[in-house]
């Protein structure tokens, strides 16, 4: 299943972004959904995912109470909304799936992660 990010862009700290996930075709709310990001000269780190249908989140400690991440299945697409943005969080966004029904969470590894899109840039100034 390929994925299409999108939303990112330049803001300064203080800032806001929404990232969008979209899986077009698919019955993606069957589907766990994940961000991940990689800034320059760094591993790439689990951000935030959510389960099939939407009931449960999870996200990296560094952002909760910022970002929020959500799902509209009638859209086959995911949001990923980034608040109060710090410089610490520029990097490359990637959205990911895997088939969730009857599943445990994949996990914050992204290699148990088996669809992805390409990503989408976000560069935050202080």
């Amino acid at each position: 299943v390929q994925l299409q990010a999108s939303g990112g862009g330049s803001v300064q700290a203080g800032g806001s972004l929404r990232l969008s996930c979209v899986a077009p075709g698919r019955s993606f709310s069957l589907y766990y959904v994940g961000w991940f990001r990689q800034a320059p000269g760094k591993e790439r780190e689990f951000v935030a995912a959510i389960s099939p249908f939407g009931s449960i989140t999870y996200y990296q400690d560094s952002v909760k109470g910022r970002f929020t991440i959500s799902r509209d299945n009638a859209k086959n697409t995911v949001f990923l909304q980034m608040n109060s943005l710090k410089p610490e969080d520029t990097a490359i966004y990637y959205c990911v799936s895997r088939y969730g029904v009857g599943r445990d969470f994949p996990g914050r590894t992204i290699d148990n992660f088996n669809n992805w899109g390409q990503g989408t840039l976000v560069t935050v100034s202080s």
